[in-house]
């Protein structure tokens, strides 16, 4: 586990670093306003493409068999299609209603990327972690360096919107199309079955989960406009950086050695030494951005990021629980939690929704990440509380589930 660590951390630093070196550049090429249609306009896509196959990708570590995988990977490139059409008629009706051509670019983004979220749960199945950390680099790296050289032809929202675009694309070549193989309609029709706790029980949770963010962009740009949303979305981009490069790498490492184990005392002693760990690396990301954040994000992206920066501060809290929090998500979906998992998604994603819009009242966008930090502080306390003492299986459980 830990050679497979090291090697999606090796990628993921190189993939996360890109976009840290250049964003001081990107800040300079777009203005904050066009960071907060951006930010929209991403928010929307992930919110549509994380569901976009009925989280049925999510299945295919825990197949049985060849055939079955094959089944599953049918089953989500069927399912990716009807999305496709269904944001594509979204997209539509948004672009008329709104009176900008931007939004037309959304079943593109809803396509790359439930596309990539295939290939990436193919290549984790066959546990090919150099493609994975190759992927990693072409997506969040290559989005960095396609969005500077838009930026630098003066392209500008379209030119923020469409690089991630292609960089998706570019990963899922480098993971390998995820070709369906031929599976026969009731192949596919009992893969569906067997894994049928996928949609029943994580397609609302991932959808609710992405649903947050959307509604936290979309309540700070009605409150405040949408360079305070371009704040909002740049402060959340370099805070949860660390978070996405610690937290993919443990995950995809991670879920493997927990998949088909159940809730056994050798799984939960893993998952405590995880926990720690993340904890540990927590800390000093917390008070740095408590005692740096507001001078380093003026200092980087310029005067007119100085309110990114108080965020920043604010959100410090919130930011090393999700550090912890974030590779973690595949640890109930391996226990067979599903149900509890959603359950107390729901009562986060209500608490942090409330807090944003009692915070952004009471004191604008520092305060709605004060009040986000303390909220969330509550239920990430919980979380981890039930994790340390999740009770052991008493038998080995089947290979099912679905991932938070």
């Amino acid at each position: 586990m830990l050679r497979a660590i090291l090697t999606l951390l090796a990628g993921g630093a190189l993939a996360q670093a890109l976009p840290l070196l250049l964003g001081p550049w990107l800040t300079r090429l777009y203005r904050p306003e066009d960071f907060g249609h951006y930010h929209l306009f991403a928010a929307v896509a992930a919110n549509a493409a994380v569901v976009a196959c009925a989280r049925y990708e999510f299945a295919l570590p825990l197949a049985d068999s060849d055939a079955q995988a094959i089944a599953l990977r049918t089953l989500c490139l069927r399912l990716l299609a009807l999305a496709l059409a269904l944001s594509a008629a979204a997209a539509l009706a948004w672009a008329i209603w709104s009176g900008l051509l931007w939004p037309l670019w959304l079943p593109a983004a809803v396509g790359a990327l439930g596309l990539l979220s295939l290939a990436t749960l193919n290549a984790t199945r066959a546990q090919r972690f150099r493609s994975l950390a190759l992927a990693r680099v072409l997506q969040h790296g290559g989005a960095a360096i396609a969005q500077t050289g838009a930026g630098l032809a003066q392209a500008g929202l379209t030119g923020l919107i469409v690089a991630p675009i292609a960089a998706a694309l570019a990963s899922v070549a480098a993971l390998g199309w995820p070709a369906p193989a031929g599976a026969s309609r009731p192949q596919v029709l009992a893969a569906a079955r067997a894994h049928r706790s996928f949609p029943l029980l994580n397609t609302p949770h991932a959808f609710l989960g992405a649903l947050q963010d959307t509604l936290a962009i979309a309540l700070v740009a009605a409150s405040l406009g949408p360079a305070a949303a371009g704040a909002w979305g740049l402060a959340l981009r370099y805070l949860k950086a660390p978070a996405s490069l610690v937290g993919g790498a443990v995950s995809q490492a991670l879920y493997p050695r927990l998949a088909g184990g159940g809730c056994t005392a050798a799984g939960r002693a893993l998952v405590l030494r995880t926990m720690g760990l993340l904890a540990l690396m927590a800390a000093p990301l917390v008070a740095g951005l408590w005692w740096l954040g507001p001078w380093l994000f003026g200092w980087a992206f310029g005067p007119d990021w100085t309110g990114a920066g108080e965020l920043a501060r604010a959100l410090a809290l919130y930011i090393g629980l999700h550090f912890v929090a974030s590779p973690l998500g595949v640890v109930t979906m391996a226990w067979q939690a599903q149900a509890w998992a959603l359950k107390l998604a729901l009562v986060g994603q209500v608490l942090f929704v409330a807090a944003l819009a009692a915070g952004l009242a009471w004191g604008g966008l520092a305060g709605a990440g004060w009040a986000v930090s303390a909220a969330m502080a509550l239920y990430f306390g919980w979380y981890f509380s039930r994790l340390a003492t999740w009770p052991l299986c008493p038998v080995q459980p089947a290979a099912s589930g679905a991932l938070p």
